[in-house]
């Protein structure tokens, strides 16, 4: 992750990181909040479009890297974290923000998930986690409670629900934390320290479906949404972590659950730790070479 703070350097606002398309999501969709919160926190980071990669899968809060002022990466479903990885091992000085949704991140790419989080790869990973399949219009998803009636489950789910904060710890991911769309101002703040920590930081966000789950909608976060930093709670110990993640009733925490230190995958790659990005290196081959492997390979 590279933070820019050069005196030459256009100081950038919010609205600078909107990007040329304007967002199709439904009218009071809590992807809305997380977009905007996204392009705030990289302005008050003082980054640059230039420094910035978003990824995604597929669904509607894959869209994102077509709102935001970056580069950006529309790719497959459940890929985004397989595709995020390669491009922060070629370029390790980029700030790479993975973007994606429930069913996206933990169920059709879990297991892409459990692997870049045991990595420890240095992106930030922001799951709008609605708890619903909305792009293809309202079917269970991993992070649906149980009893909830959906279009695939019209007598209610009978399947245990996954916890993403207790698993992206159980994998080795070195900073989690859950925010809420109906709290900008708290998930700028999370997102701000999601990219400045040093390896794989999963910010899991409420994000409401307002077409499609009217069981987890804003009228019920707002009540028992409840914040980590206003009670005490130590983030480097992993079982208590676990033990506030799994509070859900009238009490839903939101903020930093646990953050350590650990060396990225890029620092333990001995050809990536030092000399640089491989792609600002020069190639190892020469163009023969190079029009010899090209053409081996089509």
């Amino acid at each position: 992750m590279a933070v820019t703070q050069q005196a030459s350097v256009k100081p950038l606002k919010a609205k600078d990181f909107k990007g040329k398309v304007e967002p199709d999501w439904c009218a009071g969709c809590g992807d809305f909040g997380v977009l905007r919160t996204l392009q705030r926190a990289c302005a008050e980071l003082g980054l640059q479009p230039h420094e910035i990669l978003t990824v995604s899968g597929i669904g509607c809060s894959s869209n994102l890297p077509g709102y935001f002022n970056g580069y950006g990466m529309h790719t497959l479903h459940g890929r985004a974290l397989a595709v995020a990885t390669g491009a922060q091992m070629a370029n390790h000085e980029l700030t790479v923000v993975a973007t994606g949704g429930d069913g996206d991140g933990y169920g059709i790419g879990g297991n892409h998930f459990t692997h870049t989080a045991r990595r420890n790869v240095d992106m930030t990973y922001l799951v709008m986690n609605n708890q619903i399949y909305g792009l293809t219009t309202g079917q269970v998803s991993p992070t649906s409670e149980e009893g909830m009636k959906t279009k695939s489950t019209p007598y209610g789910s009978v399947e245990m629900p996954v916890n993403p904060i207790t698993s992206a710890i159980m994998n080795g991911a070195t900073y989690v934390a859950r925010g809420f769309s109906g709290q900008a101002l708290h998930l700028v703040s999370l997102i701000k320290q999601a990219i400045l920590h040093k390896g794989f930081a999963l910010v899991d966000v409420f994000s409401p479906c307002v077409t499609f789950n009217h069981d987890n909608d804003y009228k019920f976060f707002k009540p028992r949404v409840r914040k980590l930093e206003d009670i005490e709670h130590d983030t480097t110990d992993w079982k208590a972590a676990c033990e506030k993640a799994m509070v859900w009733g009238d009490d839903i925490y939101i903020g930093c659950f646990f953050q350590k230190l650990a060396p990225s995958l890029h620092n333990l790659e001995g050809v990536l730790d030092e000399g640089g990005p491989l792609a600002h290196r020069e190639l190892g081959v020469t163009n023969e070479q190079a029009q010899r492997i090209i053409k081996r390979m089509m």
